[in-house]
């Protein structure tokens, strides 16, 4: 299992029947084809449409039905489509009960940054300012490091997405919360120790005495 996969397949773990979850670019989007079974969910993308699928097989795309970054998506049945006005209200009015989103770094206190680097040139912001802020709960997908240099720092160098700070942050090496403004580990990868864990993070880590294994399915 390569470490997207696994960070997907962790945090499909945390649907529950009947959510209204948005997901973002990159990683964010392969959550859609784990979902546990007998777990109903609606995947909303900020770009119009409620009740997008998994990524469509090759073969299978519609170049009508993307997500927010222009990729392919599915459509189940009784999808619905609509507006950017009508999108983005349910995500500044809160009806959002989880969004799950990509990041470049997340702080000891759980600030995001995950929209720009500077003095590169992007696309836009999108609407991932409006999702940290809107969601009921917001986790982060990413990899625990980039380049051998920590992603999970203590205070971000990259401008932030917002100054409200996330729930849950998973990546391929570990699973952190942050409650209370401090991180905590909660699960370690299949085989990757808490000191590996602890060596490639250089925010601290609050460390309970037993750390379980990530749960996969």
């Amino acid at each position: 299992m390569d470490a997207q996969q696994l960070i997907a397949k962790r945090i499909a773990l945390e649907l529950r029947n009947g959510m209204l979850v948005n997901l973002g670019i990159g990683i964010p989007t392969q959550v859609a084809n784990h979902v546990p079974a007998g777990v109903n969910v609606f995947f909303q993308s900020e770009n119009g449409l409620i009740g997008t699928g998994p990524v469509p097989e090759p073969g299978m795309v519609q170049s009508r039905l993307t997500d927010a970054g222009g990729r392919p998506v599915s459509a189940l049945p009784g999808a619905c489509a609509f507006d950017s006005a009508m999108s983005f209200a349910l995500i500044r009015g809160g009806h959002l009960d989880m969004t799950v989103l990509g990041g470049l770094q997340v702080d000891a206190a759980g600030r995001l940054a995950n929209w720009m680097i500077p003095g590169k040139m992007v696309p836009g912001m999108g609407g991932a300012m409006d999702l940290v802020t809107g969601a009921r709960r917001v986790v982060v997908a990413m990899q625990h490091t980039a380049k051998g240099k920590p992603k999970i720092v203590r205070q971000c160098s990259l401008p932030l997405t917002s100054v409200r700070t996330i729930d849950l942050l998973v990546t391929d090496m570990a699973v952190i919360g942050f409650g209370g403004g401090r991180a905590r580990l909660l699960e370690t990868a299949p085989g990757v120790s808490v000191a590996e864990v602890v060596a490639a993070t250089e925010a601290e880590l609050d460390i309970p005495d037993a750390v379980p294994t990530m749960a996969v399915q």
